[in-house]
């Protein structure tokens, strides 16, 4: 069962996406929509065009974020922690292929 926040069209589930505040229905989280505009660039049209959104979930997901910005930045900045980590651990398997061959 989700859990309706006062943010029409956002949800936070334990047993989905991680529990991250997201768009209802879908698995697309406030963090995706966050560094897709504040990040990336992307216009709230480019958002909604390409991942089949509309305007009114962005502009939720982009009012909770401000209202949760600390909490939010958080959640993107232990993504980006956890990204980086398995990269470490993971070294690229295209990276060694070429430096291999450079050597």
């Amino acid at each position: 069962m989700s859990e309706k926040s006062p943010y029409q069209h956002i949800v936070s589930t334990p047993d989905t996406a991680g529990g991250k505040p997201r768009i209802a229905g879908r698995r697309i989280t406030v963090p995706h929509i966050v560094i897709w505009r504040e990040q990336m660039g992307y216009s709230v049209d480019e958002i909604a065009t390409q991942y089949d959104l509309t305007l009114s979930e962005i502009y939720a997901a982009l009012a909770y974020y401000y209202d949760h910005k600390e909490e939010v930045d958080q959640l993107i900045a232990e993504s980006e922690a956890y990204a980086e980590s398995m990269r470490q651990k993971t070294p690229s398997l295209l990276a060694q292929k070429l430096y291999a061959q450079a050597g």
